[in-house]
């Protein structure tokens, strides 16, 4: 996904060239499809985290202080450099690093589903945390922020295509806020609750067969960010729920 990757960077948040959103009709003078007919790529089923960069920020707590790669402002330094793990875990409040700008950083097992045609579910065994994408036209509620957000998803479709038979390519793309402040790194890199989170979400099948769902990550939050804070993460589609294991949050592993 270096095209996908090096699109971001270069046009941050700005549609890919040649790229349709959802809204397409079903036929002429037809009823427009359902988001759940018109997907493009099947995202649904049990997939594996593939730890291919930052293993030493995924796989086991960072050091304190121990922030490279992520762009902090002075505020966020300070906040990042008073990380105590003990006063972390004695709090009760284990799931910071568990919201929707990192979660997908963690190592896990996601089971996703269509809760309905309008409304996709995605569900982690770590942390057992769960995340709603609305397509549509659905508003979000007025409410507290919370720690997985209000989420908005459009199919973008390559080409013009029309559901899975038309457009082979295409990719989802989700838009959270509203969310709860949290951890980026588990030692203490804050995000605060003005931040803005767009994924996009793109499928590729490896030459032995595998596929696997590469999410583009862009985290934007104007207090504690110099600029946007872009990431990836690999997924690998499993055959059944074997491995899938809910576990509580953690403040540290």
């Amino acid at each position: 996904m270096r095209y996908r990757f090096s699109l971001v960077l270069a046009g941050l948040l700005v549609a890919q060239a040649g790229l349709y959103a959802q809204g397409r009709g079903g036929g002429r003078g037809g009823a427009p499809m359902a988001p759940k007919a018109q997907a493009p790529i099947d995202l649904t089923g049990y997939w594996v985290s593939v730890v291919t960069e930052d293993w030493r920020y995924r796989m086991v707590t960072p050091a304190p202080g121990d922030y490279q790669g992520v762009p902090m402002t002075q505020a966020a330094l300070k906040i990042a450099d008073a990380w105590d793990p003990a006063k972390e875990e004695a709090s009760g409040d284990l799931c910071k690093s568990y919201g929707a700008p990192t979660i997908l950083r963690v190592p896990e097992h996601l089971r996703i589903t269509w809760q309905d045609d309008q409304t996709m579910k995605m569900e982690t065994d770590a942390g057992k945390q769960t995340r709603v994408f609305h397509f549509g036209d659905w508003k979000a509620p007025e409410g507290p922020h919370t720690l997985q957000g209000d989420s908005v998803a459009v199919w973008e479709i390559q080409g013009g295509g029309r559901g899975r038979a038309g457009a082979a390519n295409g990719s989802m793309k989700v838009a959270t806020t509203n969310l709860k402040a949290g951890f980026l790194r588990k030692n203490g890199v804050p995000y605060s609750d003005n931040t803005n989170l767009t994924e996009y979400y793109d499928l590729v099948k490896e030459r032995n067969g595998d596929q696997l769902m590469v999410v583009t990550i862009v985290v934007t939050d104007p207090m504690y960010l110099r600029e946007p804070f872009i990431i990836s993460s690999h997924f690998k589609k499993l055959p059944s729920e074997q491995g899938w294991n809910p576990t509580a949050c953690s403040a540290k592993w």
